[in-house]
């Protein structure tokens, strides 16, 4: 059991939900990404996706994309993002998952790169341009490293008759995606999504997260009595843009949208 499953299973005792958000590695630089990440943590976040910058970010909208390109513009690649997971680990537990593009992992090899995942803390990954039949060889290389590292299954409206398969032995949370197309769409969710939420949550052993468009807990209210919680991206990183990135307002936001979803 990794730092991830520890933290839902303390929710799940709890009665509490889950709050995560999401951060690209390196903006405005990796110090200041590392600041950021230890203000949620002690804010109470209950994890957090930090995205490595990819060239092609195909499933994210323009708010990721750009600030993908931003950091890549400040030399920010998967080297100095496990450095970077490396220094944290030092300094605080917050569970951590890579959320990259299968490209840079295959690029990196993909046994070297279980292995640096397992040794610097990486927690889990989400690897949106990986199909389940496809992932295999990232497993068996994640379970060859340790099994530490955890591979996190998304599910989307059209999945349908495949998410019982896409659950099987799933480990984590499942990221629900709560509407066609990519990141940032400001809660224009699916017009099932209720219902498809609710087909998930019956086949699921492990907490089901919505994420994909989500600002405030306002909108996840209508969803609360069916999922266990919520991840926030495109949003987040306009307020850290907006904010200078500061390490304050981070944790602002974290504690008030706990506060909201409780």
């Amino acid at each position: 059991m990794n730092r991830i499953e520890e933290r839902m299973n303390y929710l799940k005792e709890q009665g509490k939900k889950a709050f995560i958000t999401y951060i690209t590695a390196g903006l405005p630089d990796m110090d200041s990404t590392k600041k950021i990440l230890k203000a949620q943590f002690e804010a109470g976040v209950d994890a957090v996706e930090l995205g490595i910058p990819f060239s092609d970010p195909v499933a994210d909208g323009p708010v990721i994309q750009n600030a993908s390109y931003k950091a890549i513009k400040n030399g920010v690649n998967l080297v100095k993002c496990f450095k970077m997971t490396e220094e944290l680990r030092s300094e605080c537990e917050v569970p951590l998952v890579f959320m990259l593009y299968y490209n840079t992992i295959v690029h990196y090899g993909i046994d070297n790169f279980a292995k640096e995942c397992s040794r610097v803390g990486v927690d889990g990954l989400i690897v949106p341009d990986l199909p389940f039949e496809e992932q295999d060889l990232l497993r068996e290389a994640l379970k060859n490293a340790g099994d530490e590292t955890i591979l996190i299954q998304l599910v989307a409206p059209v999945s349908k008759e495949r998410i019982p398969m896409l659950l099987e032995g799933a480990r984590g949370f499942v990221y629900c995606v709560s509407s066609m197309g990519v990141t940032g769409q400001e809660a224009q969710f699916h017009k099932n999504v209720k219902e498809y939420l609710n087909s998930v949550k019956s086949v699921s052993n492990i907490p089901v997260m919505m994420g994909f468009g989500i600002r405030t807990p306002e909108d996840i209210k209508p969803f609360l009595d069916t999922i266990d919680g919520a991840i926030v991206g495109s949003h987040f990183i306009n307020l850290m843009e907006s904010c200078g990135y500061n390490e304050n307002k981070a944790a602002e936001y974290v504690r008030e949208f706990k506060a909201g979803i409780e």
